[in-house]
Formats: C-alpha cells, sequence, structure tokens
C-alpha cells in the first residue's frame, strides 16, 4: 500500500478512521518557515465533522501534535511528525457491516486486495484520513505564503443548483460566511435545503467544488510526465468520493473554435498587471487576454490564475435500506447506522486546497532543481 505523496516535499500518512489516531510525517517543508499553529488548527476546523447541521454529527476536536522538525516556532527543515487523537468513534454502529459490503464503497474492493477489512467506518478508506492531508496543506499554505502564493476552493454546485462556472463573478472572501462554503448567498441557502432536504430522506446529494490558485509563477511542472495539471488532477482524484476533474475552460472548451479558445498575449503594462515569473523577467512582462488555459500550457503555469474545477459523487453510505450481498456471495439488505454525510462538499472544500498547496509547493521545489 502507497502511503506517500509528493516528490521533495511529501506526506506519509497512517492511522484509520476508528484506531488510536490519524497522523503522518512531512519531509521536505523548507527550513526557517514560521510555524502558526493557530492557522493549522483553523484548517483542521474546516475539515472536521460536527460542525453544522448539514454534516455528519460525529463530534470530534480534531486538535494537532506536532511531534517535530519545529524549534522556536519555525520550520528547521527536518521532518515533521504529527498526530491528531480519536476520541469519538461509535465503532458499534457498523457491526451489522461486519459480513456485508456496502454498495459502491471499498468494502468489496478492499477484501479483494488485502483478504481482510475493517469494516469500522471504512478503516483506512474512510474520509477521516483527509486529516492528514489537511495538517500537511496548511503547512504547505505557510510556505506558499512567503512567495505570495494563495489558494481559494468554494462549493460551486450541490445537485442541480450551481452557480457560473467564472470565479470572477464572485467574493471568494464569503466562502467560509455559509456551513456550505459557497460565496453566492442565495445559492447558499438552497444548497443547504437540499442537503437537509436529502438528509431527511437517508440519502446523500453529491456536487462539485472549484479552486482558484493565485500569484503562482510561471515555470511551474514539467513538459512530458509531471505535468502541473495532471499532477492537480492525479491529486484531486486521490480524495474520497471525486470522481471527475477539469481545469481551465475543460469540457465546456470542445464547443469552440480554436479562434476562440487561444489565449492571446499582451504586453502587462497595457492591462496594468504584473504577472509573476520565476527566476527570470522578460524585458516586457506579458500576460493573456482570456484564461482559457486555466494558467498552464504545455503543462507548465504560464502565471496565469490557476482554476479547476472537482466533481464529488454522492456519499455511499445511506440511512435507508439498500440490497447487497455479503461475504459469502449471497443476497440481503443493509440499513446502515451511524453517523454519515448527507453532502461530503462543505467538508472537503479545505482538503481540496490542501491537496493543491502541496502539489504547487512540490513543484516549486523541484523547479528549483533545474537551473541555476
Amino acid at each position: 500500500m502507497r502511503n506517500t505523496f509528493g516528490n521533495i516535499f511529501t506526506l506519509t500518512t497512517f492511522g484509520e478512521s476508528h484506531g488510536e489516531a490519524i497522523g503522518g510525517v512531512v519531509d521536505g517543508m523548507p527550513a526557517g518557515i514560521e510555524i502558526d499553529m493557530d492557522f493549522i488548527q483553523q484548517e483542521l476546523n474546516r475539515r472536521r465533522p460536527g460542525q453544522s447541521d448539514i454534516t455528519t454529527s460525529r463530534k470530534e476536536a480534531d486538535s494537532v501534535e506536532l511531534l517535530s522538525g519545529v524549534f522556536e516556532g519555525r520550520s528547521t527543515g527536518t521532518p515533521i511528525g504529527f498526530v491528531v487523537h480519536n476520541e469519538n468513534q461509535h465503532s458499534q454502529d457498523y457491526e451489522n457491516m461486519r459480513q456485508l459490503f456496502r454498495p459502491s464503497h471499498a468494502d468489496y474492493t478492499y477484501y479483494q486486495k488485502y483478504g481482510l477489512r475493517d469494516h469500522r467506518g471504512g478503516g483506512r478508506s474512510s474520509a477521516r484520513i483527509t486529516i492528514s492531508r489537511c495538517v500537511a496543506g496548511a503547512l504547505a499554505k505557510l510556505a506558499l505564503r512567503q512567495l505570495g502564493i494563495s489558494i481559494k476552493a468554494y462549493t460551486s454546485q450541490v445537485g442541480d443548483i450551481a452557480l457560473e462556472h467564472d470565479y470572477s463573478h464572485y467574493d471568494l472572501s464569503l466562502t467560509e460566511t455559509n456551513a456550505v462554503r459557497c460565496p453566492d448567498a442565495e445559492k447558499a441557502a438552497a444548497m443547504q435545503q437540499l442537503i437537509k432536504e436529502v438528509k431527511a430522506d437517508g440519502d446523500t446529494i453529491g456536487g462539485i467544488i472549484s479552486c482558484v490558485i493565485m500569484g503562482c509563477p510561471a515555470g511551474l511542472g514539467e513538459p512530458e510526465f509531471g505535468k502541473l495539471h495532471a499532477d492537480l488532477g492525479a491529486a484531486m482524484l486521490s480524495i474520497n468520493a471525486v470522481k471527475g476533474f477539469e481545469y481551465g475552460a475543460g469540457f465546456a472548451g470542445v464547443t469552440q473554435r480554436g479562434s476562440e479558445q487561444n489565449d492571446v498575449w499582451s504586453p502587462a503594462s497595457s492591462l496594468n498587471a504584473q504577472p509573476s515569473t520565476l527566476n527570470t523577467q522578460p524585458s516586457t512582462p506579458i500576460t493573456t487576454l482570456t484564461n482559457h488555459s486555466g494558467g498552464i500550457q504545455g503543462g507548465i503555469s504560464n502565471g496565469q490564475d490557476i482554476y479547476f474545477r472537482v466533481a464529488f459523487k454522492p456519499v455511499a453510505t445511506l440511512l435507508r435500506e439498500q440490497e447487497t450481498v455479503d461475504v459469502e456471495g449471497k443476497t440481503t439488505t443493509l440499513t446502515a447506522k451511524g453517523r454519515h454525510d448527507p453532502c461530503v462538499l462543505p467538508r472537503a472544500v479545505p482538503v481540496v486546497e490542501s491537496m493543491a498547496a502541496m502539489v504547487i509547493l512540490d513543484h516549486y521545489l523541484l523547479n528549483k532543481t533545474v537551473k541555476l
């Protein structure tokens, strides 16, 4: 089982949903970065359960403890170990699933791969494992902050209730003002109502999270393997319940001609813009008049905003009767118990940001190796 993410900035995770703790080791963190513990804890608070009536009711403090790699408030450049203890497991709620395979869950595939599985909350396949990603992502954000790079994700669709694709139409600073984490108050209220209705039916609903990376310098990414958009896509698709990834104009762009889709270059001074570049600065800074490319061309960042969308399926565990089979292949029915999210979107927003932060920092560090 591969449990390590990244090339230079890496995260190795451990733990299960109903085990003693979730944790990990971050390696490759640059030395001298100010470690803001309040910020790291706040990132975990955005992900933790029980934060509203549209999320799971499981109550966890999710308090993180850093075990190494920090001295007098700054990173030392050595591995940063961390742990978050589980405190509110109700393992007995899963006893009726011990011999059953939940539809569309990882129960069957884990059983086929390893010959056994932890039925309590999904074990290693639980979304609770994303705690480690949020800790590492917070550390990556602290490093990126010094480079002027920021990452903003938000819920842009729940079911059939959707925002416009153009993120410039919204004030992304409003994302954290409501439980669903949508920057449009009217659409947020409709999304919340839909999630409540779905929850009351014992059902679940999916949606889309959009993300914007601002201030990213030109030059990140590899021209062949390790393209920036490919690594962003792999990172997003590694998140629980993710079913799709698109960046820039994405699938909608296939209906346009090249003359409509091309991002025309222009002197930045004509638009009062100063795009960031890496290591070199053109004699005349340039920018693009449009950004259908989503800030990436040829697998390498071009200095414009990087934006992408991530599709999440409905949570697989339903609080209603479903047909299934047991470990012997016999048909039966299952009514799940326990505390589950009716919609994963609100708590997944910080996870998307965290994975994006790790990818960008990793590529920034990789780029330091290609030229003097």
